[in-house]
């Protein structure tokens, strides 16, 4: 599969961009794992034009990222355009390797975002959409891709033929999240729209399927029976970053991986944890990687008092010293299922 120049190889799996979750300590320990494509936490336009300091450190991405795309959202052209330009341009304005491509969120249906017409907002002004997407692929030369839904409401499911109009606005490749923007992440999500849009014989770029993909033995049905090109994994991901080892190991022998063992899990928490302080510092990394450690560990008995430490803690050896803890507590209890740990965290 390619995204203009870029080669992602046989059925690559995706990352998705999660708000709050997908920053660079995160997108880290994933690539290690395999993810093939990663993308920054999604980026307000009008944050980046009004040169919001959040908002332009998202910008910053690192060489082992690579390929990684620069997420942008807003409903307005002229706004989306020069947040498009800025996010080509990431490496002088915030650092770091910059942007492989540029994706536009046509696909958050969270109230603050979608209410405003961004994000599956967009769903209801397809012309404005379609505007939107043409304008940002003419303004840049980076690959511009898009992720959005099957349309606003159960009444409203337009993504076969909104397929096609963006195609020709000029998009490289098309993410589909497989629910409408009001069941929100109710229900299951609907592969079979996805399928059709995949097996039109008008669209010619690749498409990515995302929505409930939580096991090597989903994602190879979403392969086999619906013919993506690639699967993007969200919710699924977190408190459980090895599912795309798990999944590439299963694609390529059909055999499953035993579950991560404690210990190992204790490792990889060790290490995110380090990565979270490097980049955010002690305060901001041990408040933003509360969830990811209790996460880690979802499943263990007797353990709501070591959780408690983890979420509550605000010294990093004391974290450390947690984490030692529950190495040689849990160590040889077998692991607890990984798979389906979801979180109030939504892949956007």
């Amino acid at each position: 599969m390619r995204i203009g120049n870029i080669d992602l190889g046989d059925r690559p799996l995706f990352l998705a961009p999660m708000e709050d979750v997908t920053d660079a300590s995160f997108r880290a320990v994933c690539k290690e794992f395999g993810a093939d494509m990663m993308y920054t936490e999604f980026v307000s336009s009008d944050g980046l034009i009004r040169d919001a300091r959040k908002a332009v450190a998202k910008l910053r991405t690192y060489d082992y990222e690579a390929p990684i795309g620069i997420q942008i959202y807003g409903n307005i052209p002229e706004a989306m355009v020069d947040a498009a330009k800025m996010a080509e341009h990431a490496a002088g304005i915030a650092g770091g390797h910059g942007a492989d491509l540029i994706d536009i969120n046509f696909g958050c249906p969270v109230n603050k975002i979608a209410r405003r017409g961004a994000g599956s907002g967009m769903m209801r002004e397809p012309d404005k959409m379609v505007q939107i997407t043409r304008m940002v692929v003419e303004a840049v030369s980076l690959p511009v891709t898009v992720k959005t839904r099957l349309g606003w409401d159960e009444d409203s499911k337009i993504i076969v033929e909104l397929a096609e109009r963006l195609q020709d606005a000029g998009i490289s490749a098309l993410t589909i999240h497989g629910r409408t923007r009001c069941q929100m992440y109710t229900g299951e999500a609907d592969w079979t729209l996805i399928g059709k849009v995949k097996e039109n014989p008008r669209m010619h770029i690749p498409i990515i399927g995302n929505g409930d993909i939580n096991s090597p033995e989903k994602a190879k049905e979403a392969f086999d029976r619906y013919g993506v090109d690639g699967i993007m994994i969200g919710r699924a991901t977190y408190g459980h970053p090895w599912i795309f080892r798990e999944i590439r190991h299963f694609l390529d022998t059909g055999e499953l991986l035993p579950q991560m063992s404690v210990r190992d899990r204790v490792s990889l928490a060790k290490r995110h944890l380090a990565l979270s302080l490097e980049f955010k510092g002690e305060k901001v990394g041990i408040l933003e990687m509360r969830r990811h450690l209790s996460c880690y560990f979802k499943g263990l008995p007797d353990f709501k008092d070591t959780r408690m430490k983890l979420v509550t803690s605000t010294d990093p050896g004391e974290l450390y010293s947690t984490l030692d803890h529950i190495a040689a507590r849990w160590g040889d209890t077998e692991a607890p299922a990984a798979t389906s740990i979801y979180s109030d965290k939504t892949d956007i």
